[in-house]
């Protein structure tokens, strides 16, 4: 049984910027990066104040004009406040005053949203979720302005303007704040937030356990107005979230890009309780799970800092992100952790917070060092026994060779079926791909900015992305209703071979009747320029099927080993197929084949095992998109047809480069001949890499525990 009973705020929070720090005076230098930040707010904020305040009838959805001036209101509300705190100058504090009066004016008289487009429509924005955004920031930049409010003014806004607010965002719009969800992050974090400052222990309370909690099941109310969680386990608002969308390694069911997105909230809100409730402790909940979930985040990042495209996702977002920045400022800020600052170096910027300032002054006095990001298991679930992520990682810095291997459970409604897929990233090239989302995210021309139908008819489909395919029907006939209480089984992930890196994962519930097995292997040897990853794909079943193992390896065919016929069909109605034009086909030979192409001005290879009847396509996305939403990427399929219980076998290899300034390219062909499949049982995995040279390479794996023996044959 768990009590949480807290004690009513008896006091406003401390300042933005901590007692340990002085107000701006002439002549007072701050680290540069805290410089910086006060520059660059300085120069946003006179420029809006000189530009005057716009407060429009809510129309636009993302990217329109109503949609990005709300926006960028409660940005420079945010940063107004924050300069205000720092420089005692009362132009910051009139600004926020005055444009908080304007919408407390307005914001009754505002009808909802007319886009009527959200399951949880906002009224300043098209979604619940954008109003919850806005306030956050406006809370933040509210309570550092307080100082210069007079009571009347105070309770003004708050009887106008805040409390109805936070009730549309919570009472009026339950399907939005009461589940697990980055959404109802927002939701949670913004009434909470603004419950603090106006002292409001309703609003407080409602944020931290969701709404209507006498009717929560296996709930009861203490004699100390606290509340009894008979399984220790909260089912709505802040908590919940925290028990439900974490696993205990700090992984985000919805996967990074989520993730980046809702620890803002999560870290914002956590510093708040912090300031107000530091009885809560809630940085040490679930053994400092917050601090754990910023350095996971981190942690799923490729050479540029971008984050993987797990689930859904838009490529490109990285650790510059604002909220990133953000996240990690209070993580390092809480936890004193260096590694924090090795990333933050990547950054190059901070808050303007006293969060940000810590950063900044850690950064004049810790060593630099690379920010080193390790080979790491990431389990899924609450408790962690729900599949996993594994990241296969050699080298550092510019020089990382990064492989995603995804065993984890469905990811709530962002997640893809893609169960024992991966995808590779060599430097910051993709070598073989994850497609992400389609979506053009604030692109107002493409359906304001939201989901778009391909999103589901091809991005979320098995098809597009690594792995295997059957009866051209998407795992669990691409149905989330069946999906959603499944997950992977890994089983084992050994990196004690910094060399010889080794993951294994299987999964029974994707296709009925169908056990399907995986193991990469990344490995570091003299014979090739960089890291090579061996992929065994083992498939049992009683039945005969029609397999297909695609390979997203994207731009330009160099050669291949097989001959094929030009074509241009659509391959299928529906899963994805319905989105891609088979461009070639062919039949491959018994003994194996090899594709060479070129990406990003560097050479890749597969090389693969194949058998009597295998066939190659060469495949293309653009099929049945008639407003151009997709990206026209390519493919490689390995196709085997009607086959019970089989196995695939293919390496991965990157070995040269093209110079288009010398136009000379350097070791644009393999250095492998073939890879072969000695043999495979319960206990261990054989396979022979014949090399061009002469010569090969065994690799036997223990197929328990991952331990890896690689011999030399020359």
């Amino acid at each position: 049984m768990l009590v949480m009973a807290f004690m009513s705020c008896a006091q406003k929070a401390q300042p933005l910027i901590d007692s340990t720090s002085e107000p701006i005076v002439e002549g007072r230098v701050y680290p540069p990066l805290f410089e910086k930040a006060i520059s660059s707010a300085k120069h946003q904020v006179d420029a809006a104040i000189e530009a005057g305040i716009d407060v429009p009838t809510p129309k636009d959805m993302a990217g329109g004009y109503t949609h990005e001036v709300h926006k960028a209101n409660y940005k420079y509300m945010k940063l107004a406040g924050a300069l205000y705190s720092l420089t005692d100058d009362e132009r910051y504090a009139q600004y926020v005053r005055d444009m908080l009066m304007i919408y407390a004016d307005r914001y009754t008289t505002w009808p909802i949203h007319p886009t009527d487009r959200s399951y949880s429509t906002g009224r300043v924005f098209w979604q619940c979720l954008n109003d919850a955004n806005w306030l956050v920031a406006t809370a933040q930049g509210y309570e550092d302005i307080l100082p210069y409010l007079s009571e009347e003014e105070e309770e003004d806004l708050e009887k106008r303007l805040f409390r109805p607010f936070a009730d549309f965002i919570s009472v009026e719009n339950p399907q939005f704040f009461n589940r697990v969800h980055n959404h109802s992050t927002w939701g949670n974090a913004a009434v909470g937030m603004i419950g603090l400052v106006m002292e409001d222990e309703e609003l407080i309370q409602r944020s931290l356990y969701g709404l209507q909690l006498s009717d929560v099941n296996d709930l009861a109310k203490d004699n100390d107005g606290g509340y009894i969680y008979e399984n220790g386990k909260s089912e709505a608002g802040f908590f919940a979230q925290l028990d439900h969308a974490f696993s205990p390694d700090g992984y985000y069911t919805e996967g990074p890009y989520y993730q980046r997105y809702a620890m803002l909230p999560f870290m914002e809100f956590a510093r708040a309780l912090e300031q107000h409730r530091p009885d809560l402790k809630v940085f040490e909940y679930r053994e400092g799970l917050l601090i754990k979930a910023v350095q996971a985040l981190l942690y799923q990042t490729d050479a540029k800092g971008e984050f993987f495209p797990i689930n859904d996702a838009q490529k490109g977002m990285s650790i510059k992100a604002g909220s990133v920045i953000s996240a990690l400022n209070i993580a390092y800020q809480v936890s004193m952790d260096p590694v924090f600052i090795d990333a933050a170096r990547l950054q190059g910027r901070v808050d303007l917070s006293d969060s940000g300032l810590a950063v900044a002054r850690a950064m004049e006095r810790l060593p630099e060092r690379p920010f080193a990001k390790p080979a790491i298991q990431l389990t899924d679930g609450q408790n962690g026994d729900q599949g996993a992520i594994g990241i296969l990682r050699q080298g550092e810095g510019e020089n990382e060779y990064n492989v995603i291997f995804k065993y984890a459970a469905q990811g709530l409604g962002h997640g893809h079926y893609d169960r024992l897929s991966y995808a590779i990233y060599d430097g910051d090239t993709e070598v073989l791909q994850d497609y992400g989302a389609a979506r053009w995210v604030n692109i107002d021309q493409k359906a304001g900015g939201r989901y778009l139908p391909e999103n589901f008819s091809w991005a979320k489909q098995t098809i597009a992305h690594n792995g295997l395919i059957m009866d051209r029907t998407s795992q669990f006939g691409g149905k989330y209703d069946q999906a959603k209480n499944e997950h992977a089984i890994p089983v084992y992930f050994n990196v004690s071979n910094p060399d010889a890196q080794c993951a294994r994962a299987m999964d029974t519930s994707a296709y009925a009747g169908v056990t399907m097995d995986r193991t990469l292997l990344l490995l570091r040897h003299e014979a090739f320029v960089r890291p090579l990853l061996i992929d065994f794909y083992e498939v049992v079943s009683d039945d005969a099927h029609d397999y297909e193992m695609a390979y997203q390896y994207a731009e330009h065919v160099m050669t291949t080993s097989w001959e094929y016929e030009r074509t241009h069909d659509v391959m299928g109605e529906d899963h994805g197929y319905q989105h891609l034009y088979q461009e070639a086909i062919g039949d491959l030979a018994d003994d194996g084949y090899q594709f060479n192409w070129m990406k990003d001005k560097q050479f890749y290879t597969i090389t693969g095992a194949s058998q009597v009847g295998d066939a190659a396509i060469i495949a293309r996305l653009g099929a049945n998109d008639p407003d151009f939403n997709l990206r026209k990427d390519e493919m490689l399929i390995h196709q085997r047809k009607k086959t019970k219980s089989t196995a695939f076998l293919a390496a991965i290899e990157s070995h040269g480069i093209y110079s288009a300034r010398t136009e000379v390219p350097i070791h644009p062909y393999t250095a492998i001949e073939s890879v072969s499949l000695r043999g495979y049982d319960e206990s261990s995995l054989e396979i022979v890499i014949t090399l061009q040279r002469g010569g090969s390479i065994a690799v036997t794996i223990d197929r328990q525990t991952g331990q890896t023996t690689i011999t030399d044959n020359k």
